[in-house]
């Protein structure tokens, strides 16, 4: 329902999502003869993390006053010191391997490129759109918040969705108006979901959320039409991704029991460090095992560790540097606050 802080079954869709993307990368390692293996859901995983995104933006924030530095600060501490890590990461692997590693950032300018969120080498291209709808989202944060003074976000963002359709989504794909559809979408059913307009916490519901889950992720594999995921034919992708992310939160027994408990929560809660390091760790693991071990072996070694080096990542990077630096930012306004009661008493 609506009123859960945090809803179980979308941490373990997100785990499903990060886990099909490192699915989707193991044709890069392995021989790809078996069907299965040749399944590509990558691009279905990343639509499902857009639509997500999303939804959280507008089931976290949107019912609060909007203060744009405190929102900045907590995404930027959620995702900025792992994903710097990460690229740390890579950045080594190509001046030792160099272009032998599967997705290399070359030189100063590319690295410069990353760090300020502007790359597309591997999975990094997902991050920009990100970043930009962080921005976008506080324009509608504004107009969620006060309707009548920004009645022109609305006309604005219709617009731009509308060109973005007519011309197919056009531009490079670390640019927002090629996803914003994918964004725009989640935070609808976001808004949904805390305002409980459609109750979605029955058995259909539940039922729908698995099968249109599993359709997104199996459809093209069974029913391949050639059409590209992403682009003129992406608005359908975009609208689906939206719904089954709200039919997943809608608090349904199936979802819960299905994706909200053991292993695949928990795979949510590291996943954007397995979706960020676990390309690295397939790449040295496979480099350095397959010869010794043999192909499958050393595969199935190193997708292990490909999730234990997530859980460590999240223990020792992600979880503790978000909570020093929201600690730090809180600090700070509280010290702030402190100096303006002082100022004020001494007035």
């Amino acid at each position: 329902m609506a009123e859960r802080t945090r809803i179980a079954s979308l941490d373990g869709l997100r785990g499903l999502a990060a886990s099909a993307v490192v699915f989707a990368h193991i044709r890069f390692f392995y021989p790809v003869e078996a069907y299965w293996l040749n399944v590509d859901v990558g691009d279905e995983a990343v639509a499902l993390f857009f639509s997500l995104s999303g939804f959280l933006m507008a089931a976290l924030y949107s019912q609060r006053p909007f203060n744009a530095a405190d929102f900045m600060v907590h995404r930027l501490a959620r995702i900025y010191p792992v994903y710097f890590v990460s690229l740390l990461v890579v950045f080594a692997l190509t001046a030792i391997y160099g272009t032998d590693y599967i997705y290399p950032i070359i030189g100063l300018k590319e690295m410069v490129r990353h760090v300020i969120m502007l790359g597309s080498s591997g999975v990094y291209w997902s991050i920009p759109p990100e970043i930009q709808f962080y921005l976008y989202f506080l324009l509608i944060w504004l107009w969620i918040e006060r309707p009548e003074r920004y009645s022109w976000v609305p006309i604005v963002t219709v617009i731009a969705l509308v060109v973005s359709v007519f011309f197919g989504f056009p531009g490079p794909g670390i640019l927002l108006p090629s996803k914003l559809h994918f964004f725009l979408f989640g935070v609808i059913a976001g808004r949904l979901h805390v305002r409980n307009l459609l109750p979605a916490d029955g058995l259909f519901a539940g039922l729908a959320a698995i099968g249109l889950l599993l359709f997104f992720f199996l459809g093209r594999a069974f029913f391949p039409t050639g059409i590209p995921f992403w682009g003129s034919y992406s608005l359908a992708p975009s609208l689906t991704a939206a719904v089954i992310v709200y039919l997943c939160a809608g608090g349904s027994r199936l979802p819960d029991r299905l994706l909200g408990v053991g292993p695949l929560a928990y795979i949510g809660k590291i996943s954007f460090s397995l979706y960020l390091l676990h390309l690295p760790v397939l790449f040295l693991g496979m480099t350095w095992f397959a010869t010794m071990l043999g192909a499958l072996p050393a595969l199935v070694l190193s997708l292990v560790l490909a999730y234990c080096v997530a859980a460590l990542s999240y223990a020792a990077i992600e979880a503790p540097s978000r909570t020093y630096l929201i600690g730090l930012w809180k600090g700070r306004i509280g010290r702030r606050g402190d100096e303006h009661a002082s100022g004020t008493r001494a007035g």
